[in-house]
């Protein structure tokens, strides 16, 4: 099957299907238009093994290997809705920082609305085969590199918005340091094994960071060391 035919996709992969997601996202209470019609345009299929398909329309999450995860379509659009909402005084978000590439999923809906998305992922063959499917998909303002996301991206910073994709148990002060002024760090925040709970850190310079907690979620651990 050709790049083309699989991203339109047939039977549990079709836009039928997807439209599907997206109405049950919007009864759980995504209420962007803008980042539902993201999670509908992005085929999420073309981010999970073939054999994984027909599930890649459920609202779960499914392995991608090396130990990681593509994260629940649910998770995904609120982890967007907080990103693309938080400028402050309506200002638009031009340039986000994603720490765990993992598939590559999140970073494509991210594309869908905001100008420049910079991400970076630990694991060589998960960053080489998102990189692909990302080029594949014509998805050309996504920037992405294979390191240690502990540091983050300084030379590009500062982000509008920093989104992390694992569970931390204390937030990274580098990547604290490379939000902008008045912009947010999104993510999931606990013990590592278990549950955490997914929140926003807004930071102002000269003030300690404005911790929301948003709700109860449940991700892979933050892990620094390229692999």
């Amino acid at each position: 099957m050709n790049m083309e035919a699989r991203i339109r996709g047939i039977g549990m992969t079709s836009q039928r299907t997807r439209l599907r997601l997206v109405d049950r996202l919007r009864a759980s209470g995504i209420k962007d238009e803008s980042v539902l019609q993201a999670m509908a345009d992005v085929p999420r299929h073309c981010f999970v093994d073939e054999a994984m398909a027909s599930r890649a329309y459920d609202d779960c999450s499914l392995p991608i290997g090396e130990g990681q995860t593509i994260s629940q379509p649910y998770v995904v659009a609120l982890m967007t809705e907080l990103v693309v909402n938080s400028g402050l005084n309506g200002k638009k978000i031009n340039k986000v920082l994603e720490i765990g590439t993992g598939s590559g999923y999140q970073a494509a809906v991210l594309s869908k609305l905001v100008p420049t998305v910079y991400t970076l992922e630990r694991v060589r063959t998960l960053v080489h085969r998102a990189g692909d499917r990302l080029r594949q998909l014509g998805l050309r303002n996504i920037r992405t590199r294979y390191t240690d996301g502990v540091e983050g991206w300084s030379e590009n910073g500062p982000f509008d918005a920093v989104i992390v994709t694992a569970a931390m148990e204390t937030v990274p002060q580098a990547l604290l340091g490379q939000v902008a002024d008045g912009g947010v760090l999104v993510g999931p925040v606990g013990a590592q094994q278990g549950t955490q709970q997914l929140a926003t850190m807004r930071c102002r310079a000269g003030q300690a960071p404005q911790l929301q907690k948003i709700e109860e979620v449940r991700f892979v651990p933050f892990l620094s060391g390229k692999c």
